[in-house]
Parts: structure tokens; C-alpha cells; sequence
């Protein structure tokens, strides 16, 4: 994967950042500052000492400048030799020569730019710290610090204690670069920098970036010699979106730490800091977005592999919207590096996100339906379901909604935002078929008939080859009105619908060869007035019914209120089905799994 616009984006942010000014970054935040606040305006500084950051571009920018007298108006000099001229100019250089050697200062765009500076540091209201200096074994932290009373305009000074403590460190006569650098580059400045200076920079940078090429071209040679995964296909994608990036910030990581050691000047330091930064952002964005590519095409090639072909548009969505958010959430973030206030774009993108909200709402809350059917999966194309008083087909799971075929030929189009909220019954991926028919005799049915019924359907469930094997339930649950009711519950056994339909469609018709049987029927669902003489319940089928009760009771044979298990081993599977004439042939038996005696 070798992702054009991450590139981009860096050669353009390097070219742009390269041409700026050095004080391009204070004066695009004064200018938003200036549209946004709404305080009360102060007299300016003339030396733009009201805030730390200003402080330090008026100071590096009079050291670059080689105005030292003004530079030294930015320190705290509260000593009475500190007042002569000679005194301040050798403080204000050697203030410089130690940030040359071994100093390090905040970017710029880190350093407050409010009055009232940093608040949410441990360090007191009033103090700022913006860097160190590492000089014989002995760190001297930067402060600036407020000289105003609360009444009045901030003025940002370096602190008395940094001066004091600069004043009194032990300067190294030369630096490395120094040693190496021939009197012409030294001699010759650009920016109140020598010109070596500058051809060091540039030079570094390319050394830099190979000894980091260098690093990480070794770690993966590594890689692949101890880790035999890594030269599997998915764990070289990973290693190459690892690269690039990885790359970009040990080479930043590397710059930092040598140009620093070498005694590069602060002020090419400073001024090149805040691009040294902006490649930071880059790289990590690019390290996201190739990550995001790399996450959608496994992903897609997953739901490809297990036939989840709606899934496919809802990733490629996600990932164009990731990238999206990228791409403007490293655009905020390089502005924020330059130095540009982004408060003001950040509230108006936070309205326009809003109104945009409120405008595509349903859009939105279909989408999210369509992400959460993807991903609880409640129904799948191919499935037969009911969605509220719909029942259908399932045809496509779409970004906006879902199509259902009806058993009417029709196509119903349900918003996925709707769907995603209703009742969803899947009767796809059901593993047992409820049999739950609800029987009502005549009143005229005797005790002794209920027995029988009861133990004849039963003995018919357990010896069903198509009921699960658990017990069946067959109780004799409640009198009616006009009826005796016998409730039956079981479980049949089948692959599909069509399936269990057929073993429904045997049991209740052998349902009713045992109604036929006990002599007794089904009673009339409302009340009737006969004209007609009404034969009655069969007296011969009634007593044989009786007869068999009784014989059951007395040789202890009557399976109620449960069935002897052994009985049950007797006769499961001991029906024949398809009955005996159906045009089912044997071959088509075995196919399902019947038993036959």
C-alpha cells in the first residue's frame, strides 16, 4: 500500500512552513485572537512582551538581529550591575551561546500566547516554563515570568532567577560545530546565523532520514529472520504501514537530539522547530491512514470469505469517513503547530457538524441501523422473518434499508434506522419446530375417554420418529363452557419449515384416529341448537375404551400421570411414517432418517 495523499500532505505542509516567516505564526494568532476575544484591548507593548510567547520571538528574533541591548530588554536585570550597557550585551549573548550549546527551547506554538499565560502547569500563576539549558552536569530551567501587578497590562520577562543563573554558568569556548566548520562558513551569516549553520541543517536532514531508512530497514530484516509470521502476507502489510511513518519520526528523533549536540544555532533550531513538528503530525496521520487501509481490505476480504456481501459497502463507507476525519483532524492539528488559532474554526465546524445533523438525521439514523443489523446480524439475506405485521424473504441489506419479499410476491423497502429498532422474529435459524395444538372434546367425554386420550397421544409422541427427544407434554388443562380441553406441547424435529409441516400434518391426523378410536369427538366451537335426534357418544367404543383403562389399572399398566421409561423404549420409533401406501419410496426414507419397525 503506498498511499498518495499522505504525501502530499507532507510536501505541501514542508514547502508552506519553509516559506513563512518567522513571526508569521504571532501574527496569524494575533490576528484571530483579535476577531474572536471579546476583552477589553490593552496598550500594546512595543517590544510584544504581553504574553510568554511574544516574549520569546521579540527575543530570539533582537539575538538574530544581533541587537542585544534590546534583547537584554527582555530580561529580568534588576541588579545594579546589570545596569551598565557592556553588562546587559554579555548577559543577552551569553543567554545565546548557551541555548546554542546546550539548550533546548519550547516550539513556538506551545508556548502560551494568553496574558495570563499557562494555568494548567504546576508552576505558580504568573510563571511559565519554556525550556532548559544542560551546562556542567547542572540543568537551568527557563522561566518567564509576569513583572506586572494584576491591575495592569502583562509583561513577560525571563525570570531573575534564569538570569542569575546564566550569568554564572560556565560557557564552552567552542562548540563541535565550531571545530569543524571552516572560518568562511562561520564569518559569512544569514539571519544573524552563520551560513554553516544553515548547509549543517540541510545536510542532517538527509542523514538523518537515511540512518533512520538505515534503522528500520534492519528491524525488519530482523524481523523476518526470528519471526517466521512476519513473512506471511498479512503481517508484511502491517510491517509496511509501520514503515514510512516509523521512519519520518526517528528520523525527527534523530534530527532533535544531533542538532542539538552539535551547537546548531537556537535560532535556526526555533525556527525550524515548528516544521520538525508538523512532520511529527504527518507521519502519525500517515501511520492512521494506512492503518485504516489495511484494517478495511482484511475486513472486506473476511466478509467476502463468509458471504456477508452487504457488510462490503458499510466498511468502504467507514473507511472513507476515518480518512475524512483524518485528513481534518491533521489539517487542525498543523494549523495549531504554526501557531494559528483554531477556536474559532473548531466552534464553526461544531455549529456546521450540528446543523448538518440536524438536517440529515434520518440519513444518519439509518446508517446507524444498517452498522448495528451488520453487526448483531438479527437477520441475513435469504432468511424468512416477521418485522412487526410483515413477514418475508429478506432480498438485500442495504446502506439505507432493507428489502422483504412477501409470500404475496411483493417487495416491502423498510428504513434500516426502523428496522433496527422494531421486533425482529428469525424463523431461519430455528433448531426445533413448536407442535402446540390445543384439542377441545364433548362434555360428554367420560373420565376413563380422557385417559385414554391422554395416554394414546403421548404413547403417539414418543413413538413419533419426528418429535425431538425430550417428553412431550399432553395435560389435561382446564373445562370449559362447552368443552374439555387437552393441551399437547412437543418439539418436531426438522431441517426446514416445509419439513416440520409434513410431520404436523401426520400427527394430527393420527390425532384423530385416536379421537375416532375412544368413542368420543371434538367439540362444536359455539353453542347449536339441534333439531335432529343426536346420536350420542358410541356405547360399543365407549366400552371398549373403559375396558382398556381397566386393564390397564389392574395390571398396573396406566401410564399417567408419566410414562414408565421402559414403556417408552418399547415403542419410540415403532410408527411407521410416511404411512404404509404413501408414495415415499425407501431409498427416499433413508434420505430422511425415518426408522421404520
Amino acid at each position: 500500500m503506498r498511499p498518495c495523499l499522505p504525501k502530499t500532505i507532507s510536501i505541501i505542509a514542508l514547502v508552506v512552513l519553509s516559506l513563512l516567516p518567522y513571526n508569521a505564526a504571532a501574527q496569524l494568532l494575533s490576528a484571530t485572537k483579535s476577531q474572536t476575544e471579546e476583552t477589553p484591548k490593552t496598550e500594546p507593548d512595543s517590544l510584544g512582551r504581553r504574553t510568554p510567547q511574544g516574549t520569546v520571538n521579540g527575543f530570539i528574533k533582537a539575538i538574530s538581529e544581533e541587537k542585544y541591548v534590546r534583547a537584554s530588554q527582555y530580561l529580568v536585570l534588576s541588579r545594579r550591575s546589570y545596569r551598565k550597557e557592556k553588562e546587559r550585551i554579555r548577559i543577552a549573548q551569553a543567554f545565546q551561546r548557551l541555548l546554542d550549546q546546550k539548550g533546548d527551547m519550547e516550539v513556538t506554538s506551545s508556548i502560551s500566547n494568553k496574558e495570563s499565560g499557562k494555568t494548567d502547569d504546576d508552576l505558580p500563576p504568573g510563571i511559565d516554563k519554556v525550556g532548559t539549558i544542560t551546562t556542567n552536569n547542572t540543568v537551568i530551567n527557563i522561566y518567564l515570568e509576569n513583572q506586572s501587578e494584576d491591575d495592569k497590562p502583562a509583561l513577560w520577562l525571563f525570570s531573575d532567577e534564569t538570569v542569575s543563573a546564566i550569568a554564572n554558568a560556565t560557557i564552552d569556548d567552542d562548540t563541535f560545530l565550531d571545530r569543524i566548520l571552516p572560518t568562511t562558513l562561520k564569518e559569512r551569516k544569514l539571519g544573524g546565523v552563520p551560513v554553516g549553520h544553515w548547509l549543517v541543517v540541510v545536510v542532517m536532514t538527509l542523514l538523518c532520514y537515511m540512518v533512520a531508512w538505515g534503522i528500520v530497514s534492519l528491524i525488519s530484516f530482523i524481523l523476518t529472520l526470528v519471526w517466521p509470521k512476519a513473512r506471511t502476507e498479512k503481517i508484511t502489510a502491517i510491517i509496511e504501514a509501520f514503515n514510512l511513518p516509523v521512519r519520518l519520526y526517528l528520523a525527527v528523533w534523530i534530527f532533535i537530539s544531533a542538532t542539538q549536540r552539535m551547537g546548531i544555532s537556537i535560532i535556526v533550531r526555533q525556527r525550524f522547530s515548528v516544521i520538525i513538528v508538523t512532520i511529527a503530525i504527518v507521519s502519525f496521520l500517515m501511520l492512521l491512514w494506512r492503518l485504516a487501509d489495511l484494517l478495511s481490505i482484511y475486513t472486506k476480504r473476511r466478509m467476502t470469505e463468509r458471504g456477508r456481501i452487504s457488510a462490503i459497502s458499510v466498511i468502504l463507507f467507514l473507511r472513507r469517513t476515518t480518512k475524512a476525519a483524518i485528513v481534518i483532524a491533521g489539517i487542525i492539528a498543523i494549523l495549531g503547530a504554526i501557531g494559528v488559532d483554531v477556536t474559532a474554526g473548531l466552534a464553526a465546524l461544531g455549529i456546521g457538524g450540528i446543523a448538518l445533523a440536524l438536517g440529515a438525521q434520518k440519513t444518519m439514523e439509518n446508517f446507524v441501523g444498517s452498522v448495528s443489523l451488520i453487526a448483531d446480524q438479527p437477520l441475513r439475506v435469504g432468511d424468512f422473518c416477521k418485522v412487526g405485521d410483515i413477514k418475508g424473504t429478506v432480498e438485500s441489506i442495504g446502506m439505507r434499508s432493507t428489502m422483504l419479499r412477501t409470500q404475496a410476491r411483493t417487495i416491502v423497502t423498510i428504513p434500516n434506522g426502523e428496522l433496527a429498532s422494531s421486533k425482529i422474529e428469525n424463523y431461519a435459524h430455528r433448531d426445533r419446530f413448536l407442535f402446540n395444538p390445543v384439542l377441545t372434546f364433548r362434555m360428554e367425554t367420560t373420565p376413563d375417554q380422557l385417559r385414554f386420550l391422554l395416554v394414546e397421544i403421548r404413547a403417539l409422541l414418543y413413538s413419533h420418529p419426528g418429535i425431538l427427544n425430550t417428553p412431550p407434554i399432553v395435560r389435561f388443562t382446564g373445562i370449559t363452557a362447552d368443552a374439555m380441553k387437552v393441551e399437547v406441547t412437543s418439539y418436531i424435529e426438522a431441517n426446514t419449515f416445509d419439513d416440520s409441516q409434513e410431520v404436523q400434518e401426520d400427527l394430527l391426523l393420527r390425532i384423530l384416529d385416536i379421537i375416532d378410536k375412544s368413542g368420543t369427538g371434538l367439540a362444536y366451537p359455539s353453542q347449536t341448537i339441534y333439531f335432529a335426534k343426536d346420536s350420542g357418544n358410541s356405547a360399543e367404543k365407549t366400552t371398549q375404551a373403559e375396558d382398556t383403562v381397566k386393564q390397564w389399572k389392574e395390571k398396573g399398566e396406566l401410564q399417567l400421570p408419566k410414562f414408565d421409561p421402559k414403556h417408552v423404549e418399547e415403542i419410540k420409533g415403532s410408527i411407521r411414517y410416511p404411512e404404509e401406501g404413501s408414495v415415499v419410496k425407501p431409498r427416499e426414507e433413508n434420505e430422511l432418517n425415518i426408522r421404520y419397525p
